[in-house]
């Protein structure tokens, strides 16, 4: 029996249809909007591979800003030298992959070509949905044993990830809660102690850019000015529209710099704060009852985060491996994608906070 279509490409074709599956991926990516190769996107997207003794990873390195005051008038230089103080974490890098296979000729009624077509759409999507939600939940500290909405992810080989051990809690300094009651004030995060009246307002993104900016989180830059990414679920962008003190501001301000690639989709742009709305922010509606925030953890609530330069490291390690294969003799038709990459969030010393801090995101729970 003659072969076909798929067992006849050739590598060329394979290579091709490869990239264009990435490409498709990664204009599906909603974090694409804020990845770039500089050390000042928001997401760093790293593509040179560094081999150590412990496998392939990938090192990104950071540089801490001098301490001292130097010297001053004629007074002795030599013997005064301050040491560059300088930090390095790795990326460890894993392979997801996912098939479809056709049904067989007598039940397919579409021809092969229309096939990889539907199966290139379907696997394009797999692909940038997967990343989405695992870099969501590494940007909050969650584990790959959750769903974004804080259902439990049952069957799934993600928390046997090669990255998913490096998932780590936000930190002391970069965890803060909402809170209504004292009135309006960031607070140390704690779950357990969210009410359901702190939900989102101006003045909490007011108290967010503050707090990033006084413990020095990196900004990045848009023409000259120095702004923040701020991720949050839909429900809590609806309960800051329901805020007269946000809608003075943001009707005071008037546009955004949509030319600018991470103001691309923003809800709205005020006081240094781009303002982003994404379904996979963290969030409790989908955990349990017992198994949510709040007194008798029965409160929904939503890790929103506040992003600076870095907050992210992703490593991409080219486009996807597409693979196709006939079975049954050639009257079904298989195909896989393999794509090779590493998330982390990025930890280093502070020497502001005198501790190991998340180094460009700022993570802020309440209610929704």
């Amino acid at each position: 029996m003659a072969a076909t279509n798929f067992a006849a490409l050739t590598a060329q074709n394979k290579i091709v249809w490869s990239r264009e599956l990435w490409q498709a991926a990664r204009e599906m990516m909603f974090i694409k909007r804020f990845t770039g190769t500089g050390n000042g996107s928001v997401v760093q997207r790293i593509t040179e591979l560094t081999r150590t003794e412990k496998g392939d990873q990938v090192l990104m390195h950071l540089v801490a800003d001098l301490t001292g005051d130097g010297v001053i008038g004629d007074n002795e230089r030599e013997g005064f030298e301050e040491a560059m103080q300088s930090y390095s974490l790795a990326i460890n890098i894993d392979l997801i992959t996912h098939s479809v296979k056709n049904k067989g000729k007598l039940s397919d009624q579409k021809s092969v070509i229309n096939f990889r077509s539907v199966a290139r759409d379907a696997l394009a999507y797999w692909l940038a949905n997967r990343i989405d939600q695992l870099a969501f939940l590494t940007l909050s500290g969650i584990s790959y044993a959750f769903m974004n909405n804080g259902a439990p992810r049952t069957g799934s080989p993600f928390p046997g990830l090669a990255f998913a051990a490096d998932v780590s809690a936000p930190t002391a300094n970069r965890h803060r809660r909402w809170d209504v009651g004292t009135p309006n004030q960031l607070l140390a995060g704690d779950t357990a102690a969210v009410a359901a009246t702190d939900v989102p307002s101006y003045e909490m993104i007011v108290n967010l850019i503050s707090y990033a900016k006084t413990h020095y989180v990196k900004s990045v830059n848009a023409d000259g000015k120095e702004y923040y990414v701020l991720l949050m679920h839909p429900q809590a962008v609806a309960k800051l529209k329901m805020d007269s003190n946000y809608i003075t501001a943001v009707t005071r301000l008037g546009g955004s710099q949509e030319k600018n690639p991470f103001f691309t989709g923003a809800v709205g742009a005020v006081d240094g704060a781009v303002i982003h709305e994404h379904r996979m922010t963290y969030n409790t509606l989908g955990a349990a009852s017992g198994s949510k925030w709040g007194a008798g953890s029965a409160i929904d609530g939503t890790r929103s985060l506040l992003l600076g330069a870095q907050a992210l490291g992703m490593v991409d390690l080219g486009p996807p491996d597409w693979n196709e294969e006939d079975f049954q003799y050639g009257s079904q038709v298989g195909i896989n994608i393999d794509k090779m990459f590493g998330l982390r969030k990025p930890k280093f010393f502070s020497i502001y906070d005198n501790a190991v801090e998340d180094f460009g995101v700022v993570a802020c729970d309440h209610a929704i």
